[in-house]
Formats: structure tokens, sequence, C-alpha cells
């Protein structure tokens, strides 16, 4: 099969195209011919070095696909060749064939295509895990989603809305304030010339759930926007690693900070998270009340240019990687 490649730590011309070795189910596994995967920012840490997929789990970029069984590993059940799916990995996405557990796969819901599919694992998984299995977003609650116009945060946008949450963004530019406003947002902050702890205590008394993807940078001042009780959860690192938090603030509000990834998880906490995914959230996205929003697809053998497009911030929802043209 064909598949990208590192050729060596660097920026995007580093991925190659490249025949390799075909992948082989083991028990538990299932083979899949890819029809698609996604670009997460995780991938990009991976191309420069700074992010190697956990011991076991390939070599090759891509934490999602979608695409049609193929083959089934022994004691594989409730899956047959041919039916249409899409998974979350913990690496192999940008391939021709893929190699997934059993318990990482879900049906393509709904009226969604095949290559469309590819946009759901990672965002779903991460946003239902955090924002509803943990965090515990209710009905009538606030919702501050930081990176609203990404992948994650055009998926929680919806999700906050479909659970009845008054749902309040931040991003960088007028015109993807007002995309986000399109998906359901109802307070729409410029990071750049605003300061969204002053707009959204003013606008709702503040967040009981924040999603954060910039972690140390924001560390103090999402506390501060958080209501009593609030629920801090960090999911990137985009604005550093090490920051300061005032222990009196979290006390004062009873407030409490989580911080997980999902790629290193256990395989029974993973196959966990998507069962529920499977029965919470499916029947949201079956129903069109959330969508996969795909801003670009471009080959797979052209992934360093949607690497640059990432990295630019150009693109509002998810990029995708189709495996044929």
């Amino acid at each position: 099969m064909y598949a990208i490649t590192i050729r060596e730590p660097g920026d995007p011309d580093v991925l190659e195209w490249a025949e390799v070795a075909d992948p082989r189910p083991g028990p538990g596994e299932v083979l899949l011919d890819v029809a698609a995967s996604a670009v997460n920012r995780a991938d990009l840490l991976q191309r420069q070095g700074h992010y190697p997929p956990p011991p076991g789990a390939s070599e090759t970029i891509g934490l999602e696909c979608s695409g049609t069984i193929a083959e089934l590993g022994e004691g594989v059940e409730g899956w047959t060749i041919g039916d249409e799916v899409c998974a979350l990995l913990s690496g192999g996405g940008y391939a021709e064939k893929a190699v997934v557990p059993a318990g990482q796969l879900l049906p393509v819901p709904g009226e969604i295509d095949l290559i469309t599919a590819a946009a759901l694992p990672e965002v779903a998984c991460t946003v239902w895990a955090n924002v509803v299995m943990h965090a515990k977003l209710a009905e009538g609650e606030v919702l501050l989603v930081h990176g609203g116009a990404g992948g994650i945060g055009t998926h929680a946008i919806q999700v906050g809305k479909a659970l009845g949450a008054t749902v309040a963004v931040t991003a960088g530019s007028a015109d993807r304030l007002d995309r986000c406003r399109q998906l359901g947002a109802d307070l729409a902050i410029n990071y750049k010339d605003e300061d969204f702890v002053e707009v959204l205590k003013k606008e709702t008394g503040g967040a009981n759930v924040i999603l954060d993807n910039m972690g140390a940078s924001y560390l103090g001042r999402n506390v501060d926007a958080l209501q009593q009780d609030g629920r801090l959860v960090i999911i990137g690192m985009q604005g550093g690693v090490k920051g300061e938090v005032n222990v009196g603030a979290l006390l004062g509000k009873r407030a409490s900070v989580f911080a997980a990834g999902l790629r290193f998880r256990p395989l029974d906490q993973k196959a966990a998270i998507v069962a529920d995914v499977r029965e919470g959230l499916w029947p949201l996205v079956s129903d069109g009340l959330v969508k996969p929003i795909v801003g670009q697809v471009v080959p797979m053998a052209e992934a360093a240019s949607a690497h640059r497009a990432l990295e630019e911030g150009s693109v509002f929802g998810k990029i995708l990687l189709a495996a044929k043209s």
C-alpha cells in the first residue's frame, strides 16, 4: 500500500507518499480500506518529532479515518466485511489501509458520506469525553469554547447547543466569528481585540464549563472566567506548557481543572468513550443536530499542503485527506 511517511522531522515538505508494507489485523482488530483521514494539530507535532505514537501503535501519522472493513481479526464480533465505518486511531490514518481495535469503530452515521465521516471520530470523542462525560455540561449552563473555528471548536459549538447550553466562543477574525454564530454560538469574542473574561462575565456571568486548547497562557484567565463550581478542561498546549494558577481563586469558586489527552489512553478507556459517543452523540449526528464541518478536502498524497493550511489557520473546520482521488 501507499502511506505518508516522514523523511525526517521538519516542516511539511518532509511528508512523502511512499510504498510501505501492508498492515495486518491482530486479535480483536480489523483492517480498513481507508477512504479518508483528517488532519489534527497532534499530526503537526508528530511530523516535527515532538509527539511520537504510543508503544505498539503505527508510526504513520493519522488519529482518525473512515473506510470499509476489509478483514476481521480473530475474535471480532458485531462487524462484517464491507461495513462502512469511521475509526479513532492511535496512528496509521494517513494510508490506504489501517488497522484499528474493534472497540474504536463507529458506524457511519445517518446520511453522512464516507469521506466526510473521517471528520468525526477525533473531535467527537474528544468533545464528548471532556465536555459531557467528564465536565457533565448540563442544560442551561454556559460553555466557553476556545478556538471556535477549528475542528474541535466547530463540533463543540453544536454539541453544546444540542444539549441546551449557552455557547460562547473565541476566534481571531470577524469572518470566523460570524461562521461560529451560524453554527449556533450565542456569544462570539474576538480574542485579538477583546478581553474574553470581561466580555463573558458581562454577558453571561461566566462559564460553567471551559474547553481550552491553549493551556498555560490562558490558565489564570480561564479560572477568572469560571462561575462557582466551574469546570476547566484543558485539551491542548498551543499557548505553552507551564503556567501559574491562583489556588485561592479555585478554592473560592469550588472550581476544578482537568487536563486529558485521548491518544495515550488505554484501549479499554477508548472503547468506553467510543461506546458512549455511539449511544449519546451518534443519534444527534444522525438527526442533523450535530454536523461534521469540513473546510477542505485534499488528496492524501498532498498531505504537506494540508499541514501548511492548518498551520496558517486558513481553514474553518476540518481538513480531510482523501486516500483516492
